[in-house]
């Protein structure tokens, strides 16, 4: 019996950290290079097997060492131990602290190849060495590794199959317009601002933040089957079935090329350029590498194309000069193509004039007014009349998570979850400035993939921060510290013990944070 019970103990206890890991690196879209940078700035060993399991293994092996010449007490310690771990993967999946990848074909097959590894290992080392078992829970990031590996020759295969699927089914559609967005902030609004204005254009728009190659190009086939295979609209929902001439296309990128390789299968034709900063600039390298990779958009445009570049951020404003075709630049002040004048931040949203006409958008912080400036471009390119995109834009609702504000238990919130670049916390920093609130706090994550420049950006948001709210609470330890030395007041690491705001506070929350998080510090509701 035992023989089932030492090796089922060990795979149970090394379960926690496979599903973990398979979950993180799901977030980071299976790439090394994000997965690398994350470690780097969470720290290794906390994110690989968490706090404990080094220490029990650690731990097991000093008393092992100490008793090797008795024959019997190792065994017991090796069931003691092997039980201890095992227990801490159930006590994670009893209540509900357990992280689990969502359950997509690629992550049910390595997460699976990975737990058939430990399975084997197991198996082995019971055979062979059965002292070394309690080991099996620190090689989970070997064995993940190890069936991202053995899969990825498919993987590989199986990408370019379906990009070259997207390619030939785009060939075909050459009366298509096709509407490229990228930037290193605000695609996603200024996409859904696109969607918006051109609606009597009928676009077809990718979802909520799907921007990536794969993503992009499974869209694009499921588009165009719609036109090409009337047997394929049962699989569609009735929402989505019309036969659009007009995609709009949000664009992402952690490297150069990748914009380059959504463009080679979405031909785009006008290319939207927002806000270019140094978000992700850890994993392209440099500024200028950054930029080179934002470029590929619109040194894909052909010269029949038109480019609307953002000209209020110079990165941005750049783009024109390297167009390939016209280029239209829109801004609040200096030499614009369409500008912004009689600018004003209302309860509602921004109010603005352009083009002699009144714009009434609800949609928070004037930082957004270059992107609403960027679809009104674009609609008139197309020939749509400005008082009718201004009627569109009154009707117009932010997505949730990227600068949207709501109200909850007596607090307003500014939701801006989604992003975690320093233009955006700058952007909500100065948005928090000019509220009415009295009591004001920010609850931030941090910023990611930044490398190098990390530490002196928080600082300089930690300043910034000081001036405006009264409580700064930062979920990561390492972004608190940097924070603290910039200068904000009353920082807190948050905690399960961190209070709660008072009821008519604001509360402006940055960063990638689950919703639990932010629930965490509304006030309690008394019913009467």
């Amino acid at each position: 019996m035992i023989d089932i019970f030492l090796p089922i103990l060990a795979i149970v206890g090394a379960l926690s950290p496979l599903l973990t890991l398979a979950w993180l690196w799901q977030v980071k879209e299976w790439r090394w290079d994000r997965m690398l940078e994350h470690l780097r700035r969470e720290g290794w060993m906390r994110q690989l097997w968490g706090n404990f399991r080094p220490l029990i293994v650690a731990l097991y092996a000093g008393m092992v060492l100490f008793l090797w010449n008795d024959k019997f007490l190792p065994v017991i310690v090796l069931i003691t131990f092997l039980m201890l771990l095992a227990t801490l993967t159930a006590t994670q999946i009893v209540f509900k602290r357990q992280r689990y990848p969502v359950p997509t074909k690629k992550a049910l097959t390595v997460t699976a190849t990975a737990l058939l590894l430990t399975i084997l290992l197991a198996i082995f080392l019971w055979a062979h060495h059965p002292g070394w078992l309690p080991v099996i829970v620190l090689v989970q990031p070997l064995t993940l590794a190890l069936a991202w590996l053995l899969w990825y020759p498919i993987d590989t295969f199986l990408k370019k199959k379906i990009l070259a699927q997207a390619r030939t089914l785009r060939d075909k559609h050459t009366d298509l317009t096709v509407i490229g967005v990228t930037g290193s902030v605000g695609k996603t609004t200024t996409k859904e601002l696109l969607a918006c204005v051109l609606k009597d254009l009928a676009p077809a728009v990718t979802p909520a933040y799907l921007n990536a190659e794969i993503g992009v190009a499974r869209w694009i086939i499921g588009r165009l089957r719609i036109t090409d295979y009337g047997l394929q609209k049962d699989s569609i929902p009735q929402s989505e079935i019309r036969n659009s001439q007009l995609l709009i296309v949000e664009m992402g990128a952690y490297r150069k090329g990748e914009i380059e390789t959504l463009c080679s299968f979405t031909k785009p034709t006008i290319g939207v350029v927002t806000h270019i900063g140094t978000q992700h600039i850890a994993l392209f390298g440099s500024q200028e590498k950054l930029f080179d990779a934002k470029s590929e958009l619109v040194r894909s445009l052909p010269s029949d194309g038109r480019a609307f570049v953002n000209g209020d951020n110079e990165q941005s404003r750049k783009m024109a000069a390297i167009s390939p075709c016209p280029a239209v630049i829109v801004g609040t002040g200096g030499q614009c193509d369409l500008e912004a004048f009689d600018i004003e931040e209302t309860t509602r949203g921004i109010h603005f004039k352009a083009r002699d006409v009144i714009f009434d958008v609800p949609l928070h912080g004037t930082h957004n007014i270059t992107n609403v400036l960027l679809a009104i471009a674009v609609g008139e390119h197309l020939g749509l009349r400005v008082e009718r995109m201004r009627d569109h834009l009154k009707t117009f609702a932010p997505l949730s998570q990227t600068f949207s504000v709501r109200t909850e238990a007596g607090v307003r919130i500014l939701d801006d979850t989604h992003n975690s670049s320093v233009a955006s916390v700058k952007a909500a920093i100065a948005w928090a400035r000019n509220q009415p609130e009295q009591h004001k706090i920010l609850l931030t994550a941090g910023l990611i993939e930044m490398g190098e420049m990390q530490s002196p950006a928080e600082q300089e948001l930690g300043a910034l921060a000081g001036n405006v709210f009264e409580r700064t609470i930062v979920t990561d330890p390492q972004s608190a510290r940097n924070f603290a030395a910039g200068g904000a007041r009353n920082l807190e690491a948050f905690s399960t013990k961190s209070m709660p705001v008072l009821q008519g506070s604001l509360i402006v929350c940055t960063g990638r944070m689950s919703a639990s998080t932010i629930k965490h510090f509304l006030p309690p509701i008394h019913n009467s």
